[in-house]
């Protein structure tokens, strides 16, 4: 108990250098990949370390690593830092359960269905609704990918593929559909990747059109990746209309809201989702939207029995007591599985589901202050629109992928790139909730400075016209 006293003690000297370095310097300063090896310690040996030199080492990997909660960092679809959530992840690290039986996590599972049960609520799906918590969201799309395989072919489990299965999603889905789609046994060649419109919204049309030669030519549709969020525009495609579709098809229906399904917490932003109870499974990352630490990951389904059907397997060394509704490894794709759930909880629990609505009206609020600031000036051209929490642009035509790495390099900002059709561009995610106005305006300033002071990126633009 003394040694994990000490530990704690260390622990928390080091989170106090931690939110001491993220305030003075709020991008970590850049260590080139191929010196990292030869500038800290990282090597494994026989002997022990002395405590003194350990404590030494641990500070200067925590001062290296990239600050993801600081108010300059934009660059993935996650950020920022929600206290309570923080405490629930430390908390979990701690009682160190395992989720798949109620025997070894107790409240715990009680904890992570009262989650789900709301959930399923806050989307309209029924009583026999139920979900559980992958690790990320790509193993969200990859469970209602397997779901939806085996309602179309309940055989597939026992005796392989039989049927050409068909997959669509659209062309500006997540990369994880070619992945899962290999994984699920139906081949990246039978995925049907449907065009988008202008903003980026999957095309019904060509959905339905797709799905009618695919029909005509022997193969058997089967399920349909409708996203809430995109990966670079952060475009929704329109649910309603895709579920008409896949009702009339018999088609399975997944809707990946790993990026931005958290708007169901939203009154004024869940229009966006429109038609999601219609949906066979739908997914959401609360570490993303939400603000909670890595992973947290939730994937529900309209009726429970697809979970049962697809993830359940008896183990007498494992399940002794309890019902299946307590035992959740019956439906979950792992066995041991981390507590992911606690962490959401205590934010939850502790600011509400308004609170939790704050959250996410709050990234909106950023990003209509980062697209008002695009549009009163002329330096500057736009790739986005409203209602998306991804803010694309470029600034006087200077290459985005040389800013954007320039930025990085030199410790200005951290953000990134992205495309769409011809255009490539600077993406800006307001996903950090507790940025604020100021810091938002704050990003631009510390952009046209760096410009300003970098001859090397105007001759680029220069080079490029």
């Amino acid at each position: 108990m003394s040694n994990i006293k000490n530990d704690l003690a260390l622990f928390n000297e080091l989170v106090e250098v931690l939110i001491s370095e993220e305030a003075e310097n709020p991008v970590a300063e850049r260590i080139a990949a191929s010196k990292l090896f030869n500038t800290i310690d990282l090597s494994l040996n026989d002997g022990a370390m002395i405590d003194g030199d350990f404590k030494t080492l641990l500070r200067e990997v925590l001062v290296a690593t990239p600050k993801t909660a600081t108010n300059l960092f934009f660059n993935q679809l996650f950020g920022g830092r929600q206290s309570k959530a923080v405490l629930g992840d430390l908390l979990a690290v701690m009682l160190n359960n395992s989720m798949y039986t109620y025997k070894v996590a107790g409240p715990q599972v009680g904890i992570e269905q009262e989650i789900i049960r709301q959930s399923c609520n806050l989307i309209g799906y029924g009583g026999n609704s139920n979900g559980t918590f992958p690790t990320g969201g790509s193993m969200s799309n990859y469970m209602g990918l397997i779901m939806g395989r085996d309602a179309k072919d309940p055989l597939c489990r026992l005796n392989g593929m039989s049927k050409p299965l068909i997959i669509y999603t659209s062309e500006e889905c997540h990369y994880s559909n070619a992945k899962n789609a290999s994984f699920a046994g139906i081949g990246k060649n039978n995925i049907r990747y449907i065009k988008a419109d202008a903003v980026g919204r999957m095309l019904p049309s060509f959905l339905e059109a797709q799905i009618k030669e695919d029909i005509k030519n022997g193969g058997v549709p089967t399920y349909v990746n409708a996203t809430a969020g995109t990966t670079v525009l952060g475009a929704f495609d329109p649910i309603d209309k895709i579920a008409d579709i896949t009702e009339q098809y018999n088609i399975w229906l997944h809707v990946d809201g790993a990026y931005c399904g958290s708007v169901i917490f939203s009154e004024k932003y869940k229009y966006l989702v429109k038609g999601v109870e219609r949906s066979n499974s739908f997914s959401y990352n609360a570490h993303k939207m939400l603000g909670t630490p890595l992973t947290c990951s939730i994937i529900l389904v309209n009726d429970k029995k697809h979970l049962h059907n697809s993830f359940s397997s008896d183990a007498d060394y494992l399940y002794q007591t309890d019902g299946d509704d307590f035992n959740l490894g019956k439906t979950s794709f792992q066995c041991g599985r981390r507590n992911d759930a606690l962490k959401f909880w205590t934010l939850w629990k502790s600011i509400g589901t308004k609170g939790l609505e704050q959250i996410v009206d709050q990234q909106f609020n950023l990003a209509n202050v980062a697209l008002d600031y695009i549009r009163s000036n002329s330096d500057y051209t736009l790739y986005s629109f409203d209602d998306a929490i991804s803010v694309c642009f470029n600034y006087k035509n200077i290459d985005p992928t040389a800013l954007c790495t320039a930025l990085y390099e030199h410790q200005e900002t951290v953000v990134g790139f992205g495309s769409f059709e011809e255009d490539t561009f600077v993406r800006l995610v307001t996903i950090n909730a507790n940025n604020e106005k100021v810091d938002i305006l704050n990003f631009f300033k510390v952009l046209e400075a760096f410009v300003e002071k970098t001859p090397s990126l105007t001759k680029l633009e220069a080079a490029s016209v």
